[in-house]
């Protein structure tokens, strides 16, 4: 993956997070549906939202912060706001679809 989107892992996880707006994709390398959702995750990485991050976390790699997260399927989207999950997408999202729970969460409380 490219276009501005960090790598996470145990390590700068909990940091990552902090940051205002992040959309975290949990994935794992065998899952073709989320290749998939990285060709979408790139184009809005290369569209240069300001108003949130995007960050991947594979999941055979970070299996006990899949855990922790309740991650049971992928791909998993989750958007965070300062720390704290709001929303949570599970299965291949479209572009619009990314945009439209962002902007919606910005202005709602927790919705998971």
């Amino acid at each position: 993956m490219k276009n501005n989107i960090i790598e996470i892992n145990y390590n700068n996880y909990d940091q990552v997070l902090k940051d205002n707006i992040v959309l975290v994709d949990f994935w794992a390398e065998w899952c073709h549906p989320c290749k998939m959702q990285h060709k979408v995750l790139d184009e809005l990485g290369s569209e240069n939202h300001n108003s949130f991050k995007i960050a991947t976390l594979n999941v055979d790699d970070n299996k006990v912060l899949a855990s922790k997260y309740s991650v049971r399927n992928i791909p998993t989207l989750i958007l965070y706001k300062n720390g704290e999950e709001i929303r949570r997408l599970i299965g291949l999202q479209s572009k619009d679809m990314i945009i439209n729970q962002i902007n919606n969460s910005l202005t709602e409380k927790k919705s998971v």
